[in-house]
Protein backbone atom coordinates (compact mmCIF):
# COMPACT_ATOMS: atom_id res chain seq x y z
CA UNK A 1 0.00 0.00 0.00
CA UNK A 2 2.70 2.05 1.10
CA UNK A 3 4.43 1.60 -2.60
CA UNK A 4 1.09 2.38 -4.40
CA UNK A 5 0.33 5.04 -2.46
CA UNK A 6 4.50 6.59 -3.48
CA UNK A 7 3.33 5.98 -7.12
CA UNK A 8 0.08 7.31 -7.21
CA UNK A 9 2.20 11.21 -4.71
CA UNK A 10 4.99 10.75 -8.14
CA UNK A 11 1.93 11.28 -10.87
CA UNK A 12 0.78 14.16 -8.84
CA UNK A 13 3.58 15.58 -8.40
CA UNK A 14 3.93 15.17 -12.38
CA UNK A 15 0.80 16.62 -13.01
CA UNK A 16 1.25 19.47 -11.26
CA UNK A 17 4.48 20.47 -12.38
CA UNK A 18 2.75 20.24 -16.00
CA UNK A 19 -0.13 22.41 -14.90
CA UNK A 20 2.67 25.37 -13.62
CA UNK A 21 4.51 24.66 -17.01
CA UNK A 22 1.26 25.09 -19.08
CA UNK A 23 0.69 28.38 -16.92
CA UNK A 24 3.97 29.73 -17.70
CA UNK A 25 4.28 29.10 -21.06
CA UNK A 26 0.54 30.19 -21.97
CA UNK A 27 2.00 33.34 -20.47
CA UNK A 28 5.34 33.52 -21.96
CA UNK A 29 7.49 32.64 -19.38
CA UNK A 30 10.40 30.79 -20.78
CA UNK A 31 13.14 29.41 -18.58
CA UNK A 32 16.56 30.83 -19.86
CA UNK A 33 18.17 27.70 -18.83
CA UNK A 34 19.14 24.39 -20.49
CA UNK A 35 17.42 22.27 -18.02
CA UNK A 36 14.02 22.65 -15.91
CA UNK A 37 13.27 20.93 -12.22
CA UNK A 38 16.82 22.28 -10.92
CA UNK A 39 18.00 24.53 -8.22
CA UNK A 40 18.58 27.00 -10.73
CA UNK A 41 14.91 26.70 -12.00
CA UNK A 42 13.11 26.79 -9.03
CA UNK A 43 15.10 30.31 -8.19
CA UNK A 44 14.21 31.07 -11.48
CA UNK A 45 10.26 30.76 -10.39
CA UNK A 46 10.65 32.81 -7.45
CA UNK A 47 11.59 36.15 -9.68
CA UNK A 48 8.83 35.37 -12.27
CA UNK A 49 6.15 38.39 -12.29
CA UNK A 50 3.09 39.05 -13.31
CA UNK A 51 1.43 42.48 -14.00
CA UNK A 52 -2.60 41.29 -12.58
CA UNK A 53 -1.96 40.26 -9.20
CA UNK A 54 -4.77 37.28 -10.02
CA UNK A 55 -1.89 35.50 -12.08
CA UNK A 56 0.63 36.34 -9.89
CA UNK A 57 -1.55 34.24 -6.58
CA UNK A 58 -2.31 31.51 -9.34
CA UNK A 59 1.63 31.01 -9.95
CA UNK A 60 2.28 30.95 -6.37
CA UNK A 61 -0.25 28.18 -5.96
CA UNK A 62 0.97 25.61 -8.78
CA UNK A 63 4.38 26.41 -6.93
CA UNK A 64 2.67 25.34 -3.53
CA UNK A 65 0.95 22.25 -5.35
CA UNK A 66 4.01 21.06 -6.53
CA UNK A 67 6.26 22.00 -3.54
CA UNK A 68 2.93 19.97 -1.24
CA UNK A 69 3.02 16.88 -3.44
CA UNK A 70 6.90 16.09 -3.80
CA UNK A 71 7.15 16.86 0.16
CA UNK A 72 4.53 13.93 0.25
CA UNK A 73 6.98 11.50 -1.95
CA UNK A 74 9.34 12.26 -0.01
CA UNK A 75 7.48 11.37 3.46
CA UNK A 76 5.76 8.40 1.98
CA UNK A 77 9.89 7.19 0.62
CA UNK A 78 10.75 7.81 4.24
CA UNK A 79 8.49 5.92 5.61
CA UNK A 80 9.07 2.95 3.30
CA UNK A 81 13.05 3.06 4.23
CA UNK A 82 11.76 3.24 8.00
CA UNK A 83 9.63 -0.09 7.91
CA UNK A 84 11.59 -1.84 5.36
CA UNK A 85 13.67 -3.73 8.12
CA UNK A 86 10.79 -5.18 9.48
CA UNK A 87 9.00 -6.32 6.35
CA UNK A 88 9.94 -10.71 5.89
CA UNK A 89 10.66 -9.74 2.49
CA UNK A 90 13.60 -7.36 3.34
CA UNK A 91 16.46 -9.95 2.50
CA UNK A 92 14.71 -10.28 -1.01
CA UNK A 93 15.10 -6.60 -1.50
CA UNK A 94 18.39 -5.67 -0.81
CA UNK A 95 19.36 -9.14 -3.25
CA UNK A 96 17.29 -7.90 -6.18
CA UNK A 97 18.80 -4.22 -5.88
CA UNK A 98 22.21 -6.00 -6.65
CA UNK A 99 20.91 -6.04 -10.53
CA UNK A 100 21.91 -3.19 -12.63
CA UNK A 101 19.02 -0.49 -12.74
CA UNK A 102 17.17 -1.52 -9.89
CA UNK A 103 17.80 0.40 -6.93
CA UNK A 104 15.79 1.05 -3.87
CA UNK A 105 12.82 2.18 -5.10
CA UNK A 106 12.62 -0.27 -7.93
CA UNK A 107 13.35 -3.30 -5.37
CA UNK A 108 10.87 -2.73 -3.56
CA UNK A 109 8.06 -2.18 -6.08
CA UNK A 110 8.82 -4.98 -7.65
CA UNK A 111 9.20 -7.03 -4.38
CA UNK A 112 5.95 -5.78 -3.20
CA UNK A 113 4.09 -6.56 -6.33
CA UNK A 114 5.46 -9.50 -6.88
CA UNK A 115 5.49 -11.32 -3.47
CA UNK A 116 7.17 -14.85 -3.56
CA UNK A 117 9.05 -15.57 -6.40
CA UNK A 118 9.89 -18.95 -5.62
CA UNK A 119 5.67 -19.28 -6.69
CA UNK A 120 6.81 -19.14 -10.42
CA UNK A 121 8.58 -22.33 -11.57
CA UNK A 122 10.79 -20.48 -14.03
CA UNK A 123 11.60 -16.69 -15.57
CA UNK A 124 8.89 -17.28 -18.09
CA UNK A 125 5.93 -17.61 -15.86
CA UNK A 126 7.32 -14.63 -14.01
CA UNK A 127 7.37 -12.81 -17.10
CA UNK A 128 3.38 -13.52 -17.97
CA UNK A 129 2.53 -12.66 -14.62
CA UNK A 130 4.16 -9.34 -15.08
CA UNK A 131 2.55 -8.39 -18.40
CA UNK A 132 5.73 -8.35 -20.27
CA UNK A 133 5.53 -11.34 -22.96
CA UNK A 134 4.27 -10.89 -26.16
CA UNK A 135 0.54 -11.59 -27.00
CA UNK A 136 -0.87 -13.85 -29.45
CA UNK A 137 -3.82 -14.13 -31.95
CA UNK A 138 -3.38 -17.87 -33.30
CA UNK A 139 -5.98 -19.63 -35.64
CA UNK A 140 -4.58 -22.75 -36.98
CA UNK A 141 -1.72 -22.30 -39.00
CA UNK A 142 -1.74 -18.91 -38.92
CA UNK A 143 0.29 -17.53 -35.91
CA UNK A 144 0.26 -13.43 -35.34
CA UNK A 145 2.58 -12.21 -32.40
CA UNK A 146 1.40 -8.53 -31.21
CA UNK A 147 2.91 -6.27 -28.31
CA UNK A 148 3.44 -7.59 -24.64
CA UNK A 149 -0.05 -8.54 -22.86
CA UNK A 150 0.17 -5.63 -20.16
CA UNK A 151 -1.41 -8.07 -18.24
CA UNK A 152 -0.41 -7.80 -13.88
CA UNK A 153 0.37 -5.03 -12.11
CA UNK A 154 1.52 -2.20 -14.14
CA UNK A 155 3.36 -0.55 -11.44
CA UNK A 156 5.89 -3.15 -11.17
CA UNK A 157 6.09 -3.25 -14.97
CA UNK A 158 7.01 0.02 -16.11
CA UNK A 159 9.69 0.32 -12.87
CA UNK A 160 11.20 -3.39 -14.63
CA UNK A 161 11.27 -1.36 -18.18
CA UNK A 162 12.76 1.91 -16.70
CA UNK A 163 15.41 -0.21 -14.98
CA UNK A 164 15.96 -2.04 -18.46
CA UNK A 165 17.38 1.22 -20.33
CA UNK A 166 20.40 0.74 -18.45
CA UNK A 167 21.51 -2.46 -20.10
CA UNK A 168 21.74 -0.79 -23.38
CA UNK A 169 25.39 0.02 -22.12
CA UNK A 170 27.94 -1.97 -22.50
CA UNK A 171 28.46 -4.58 -18.86
CA UNK A 172 30.20 -2.85 -15.59
CA UNK A 173 30.03 -2.28 -12.26
CA UNK A 174 29.19 1.53 -11.46
CA UNK A 175 30.39 3.11 -8.00
CA UNK A 176 26.40 3.42 -7.23
CA UNK A 177 25.80 -0.29 -7.86
CA UNK A 178 29.24 -1.32 -6.02
CA UNK A 179 28.10 0.47 -2.79
CA UNK A 180 24.88 -1.38 -3.27
CA UNK A 181 26.50 -5.18 -3.20
CA UNK A 182 29.23 -4.85 -1.00
CA UNK A 183 27.75 -6.32 1.78
CA UNK A 184 25.60 -9.20 -0.44
CA UNK A 185 26.75 -12.62 -0.37
CA UNK A 186 29.28 -13.35 -3.44
CA UNK A 187 26.68 -16.09 -4.67
CA UNK A 188 24.33 -13.39 -5.26
CA UNK A 189 26.97 -11.15 -6.52
CA UNK A 190 27.78 -13.62 -9.14
CA UNK A 191 24.08 -13.93 -10.05
CA UNK A 192 23.56 -10.46 -10.60
CA UNK A 193 26.96 -9.73 -13.08
CA UNK A 194 26.01 -13.25 -14.92
CA UNK A 195 22.35 -11.72 -15.70
CA UNK A 196 23.78 -8.23 -16.85
CA UNK A 197 26.41 -9.79 -19.10
CA UNK A 198 23.21 -11.45 -20.61
CA UNK A 199 21.36 -8.75 -20.74
CA UNK A 200 24.04 -5.90 -22.21
CA UNK A 201 24.84 -8.48 -24.73
CA UNK A 202 21.29 -8.95 -25.71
Amino acid sequence: DLVRARATAIRVAGKARQHMQGFLLRHGRNYPGKKGWTKAYRRWLTTVRFDHPAQQIVLQDYIHAMTDAEARVERLTDQILQLLPTWSLAPVVEAVQAMRGVAFVVAVTVVAEVGDFNRFDNPRQLMSYLGLTPSEHSSGASIRRGGITKAGSGLARRVLIEGAWSYRMQARVSRKLLDRIEHLPQSVRDIAWKGQLRMCQR
